[in-house]
């Protein structure tokens, strides 16, 4: 065996582990977000204008950033609410995408888990615990929703499509509003469901057509991008243009719908989609 088949049957092996260990920190961190949603007091701190904070968030995140780093202390930790120092081989956490949602007793939240080496994302996890799905995905093993393949809606027609547009606090009113008259005008549905991981789970998993937003950070992203290109869906550049550390534009889309929802939002599609 020559050194380089030995070199890439390693890596093999690291992400067979890790893909693994990522299913099982999804669902041990949804058992503490579970429980916190269940027994949190009333009332939640401010980050910024609509950026909601809870104890539970951080509680998550640290119960991930310790497992992380017993199992592979080698790897970086990202995470929202802590940062963290960036390596080549990293996870990427969101404690609690939706805390707007969990702050006001809406059971539309997940935790959100990707691992990404040499700039390419290879695992992603969200799980909803309320709902107990788990969407997971691995780089050119496509991805599944408990066990389920997961596949992306055959919408052709824009004027048949439903589509979500997540709102960000980085980008003014104004564009946000000239974006929605866009995609209204085009004859789409429009969905909020103020979790943007979960809005692009649900686009690999053809429950909505497509998912777009003017800037979103790496941990909200990177796990979603990957099911929807898992599941044949079509996604805008994030990591190639330095969104693991500076954020950036997402869309996520069914194919029939892309072409549209980029015209729509002014946000370009990788290079052969």
């Amino acid at each position: 065996m020559t050194v380089h088949a030995t070199a890439t049957q390693a890596a093999e092996t690291g992400l067979d582990r890790r893909a693994d260990f990522c299913r099982d920190i999804a669902r041990s961190a949804g058992a503490v977000a579970l429980d916190g949603f269940i027994n949190r007091v009333a009332g939640f701190g401010m980050k910024g204008p609509q950026d909601f904070l809870t104890e539970t968030d951080a509680a998550v995140e640290r119960h991930l950033k310790a497992r992380i780093a017993e199992e592979f202390p080698e790897d970086g930790f990202l995470g929202e609410e802590g940062g963290g120092a960036i390596k080549s081989d990293i996870w990427v956490v969101d404690p609690i995408d939706g805390t707007a949602n969990f702050a006001r007793d809406i059971p539309h939240f997940c935790i959100s888990i990707a691992f990404v080496s040499n700039g390419e994302t290879e695992i992603g996890a969200i799980y909803n615990p309320v709902l107990e799905e788990l969407y997971f995905a691995r780089r050119g093993h496509g991805g599944t929703r408990n066990g389920k393949p997961l596949s992306v809606a055959r919408t052709s027609d824009f004027d048949a499509a439903c589509v979500e547009f997540g709102w960000s606090n980085r980008k003014t009113n104004k564009r946000y509003l000239e974006v929605l008259s866009n995609i209204l005008e085009r004859g789409a549905n429009v969905r909020r469901g103020a979790s943007g991981a979960l809005g692009l789970a649900y686009v690999a998993d053809g429950r909505s057509d497509a998912y777009a937003e003017l800037h979103m950070h790496a941990w909200d992203c990177l796990a979603g991008l990957l099911m929807v290109k898992e599941a044949g869906g079509v996604v805008a550049p994030f990591l190639s243009l330095g969104g693991l550390t500076k954020g950036g534009a997402v869309l996520a889309a069914a194919p029939g719908v892309a072409l549209g929802m980029s015209e729509a939002t002014g946000i370009a599609l990788e290079a052969g989609q």
